[in-house]
């Protein structure tokens, strides 16, 4: 059984040998007409002992007659259904930001035809005896440039500047008691150039790096304590070295079918798939892939899809 030695920047452990096997079965029969360069994976296999159900859909970067965009809802959040029937029944419908719910706004970087749509949040105010200090971070996105390239960088962005700024290394945050920084300041922390991409949508933490699972949550600081340990429904987005582009959602919450995945199981699934490099997205009740409109998991809100301000999108 093939063996992958993990390494994490995450709080609860520096390397861990798993030994987790997926099998996945091509489902593309389900999901027709599908086009040129897009299939459709499933798997069910247990993951260590649980129940589990998990899609992936891979889709040809070099494939020209595919478009890969993004959308919001312009200060709304529509389900993926609603995206799918107001953007003329694309092929493919996903989540992807983490939000706040008061305003519904995105708290991710969103990129369409290349112009920011929304932007990364980069303060974080504290409580308790840190009440007046604040963390500055930098968190991560994946992008497509015109030449159909994609990358997963951390990220910088300014509604002052044109273009979003991206390190290749993750990046240290900073805690003091400065609520906002000079774009100069920022730029300081790392080793920025500017990220000409086409399309683009933010999440975090970043899960695999140069083929390794790599998870970033010490500095992206997304989850906290041993919540990256915690099983939920996930989405996750990656792409391989031959320029496939992943799009992996995982059940979960219902107990007996479909536990989810913690983001350990996540990444070894990216890393698993062939993933150069891959990144967290929204999960939870937010999770949810369509293609051709019909739903791949089922969603763990009772209500059904839940209302998402941004999606990425495939039309064809």
């Amino acid at each position: 059984m093939k063996r992958w030695i993990i390494v994490c920047t995450g709080i609860l452990f520096s390397s861990l040998v798993s030994q987790a096997q997926w099998q996945w079965k091509n489902v593309d029969a389900l999901y027709q007409p599908l086009p040129k360069g897009v299939h459709v994976y499933k798997t069910t296999d247990e993951t260590e002992g649980k129940p589990n159900i998990a899609y992936y859909v891979s889709a040809d970067l070099h494939e020209k007659s595919l478009q890969f965009v993004t959308q919001t809802g312009n200060g709304k959040r529509l389900t993926p259904t609603q995206y799918y029937e107001q953007e003329n029944r694309p092929l493919l419908v996903m989540n992807t930001t983490f939000f706040e719910f008061v305003h519904n706004s995105n708290l991710n970087v969103v990129i369409k035809d290349g112009s920011m749509r929304a932007y990364q949040v980069h303060t974080l105010a504290l409580k308790g005896k840190d009440t007046l200090t604040y963390r500055h971070i930098f968190g991560s996105a994946i992008g497509i440039s015109k030449k159909r390239k994609a990358d997963v960088a951390w990220l910088y962005t300014d509604s002052a500047a044109k273009y979003a700024y991206a390190s290749q290394q993750p990046i240290q945050p900073w805690k003091d008691s400065i609520p906002h920084h000079s774009p100069q300041q920022m730029l300081q922390a790392g080793t920025f150039s500017k990220w000409k991409m086409e399309t683009a949508v933010g999440g975090g933490p970043v899960l695999v790096q140069n083929g390794l699972v790599r998870i970033t949550n010490n500095e992206e600081l997304k989850f906290a304590g041993k919540a990256i340990n915690d099983k939920h429904p996930r989405s996750a987005m990656g792409y391989t070295a031959d320029g496939q582009l992943i799009f992996l959602v995982i059940e979960g919450r219902s107990p007996g079918k479909a536990e989810g995945a913690t983001l350990t199981h996540t990444a070894q699934m990216l890393q698993q798939i062939g993933c150069l490099e891959a990144l967290n997205l929204d999960g939870g009740g937010s999770s949810c892939l369509l293609i051709n409109g019909k739903q791949t998991i089922t969603p763990s809100d009772k209500e059904g899809q839940r209302g998402v301000p941004a999606v990425f999108i495939i039309k064809n």
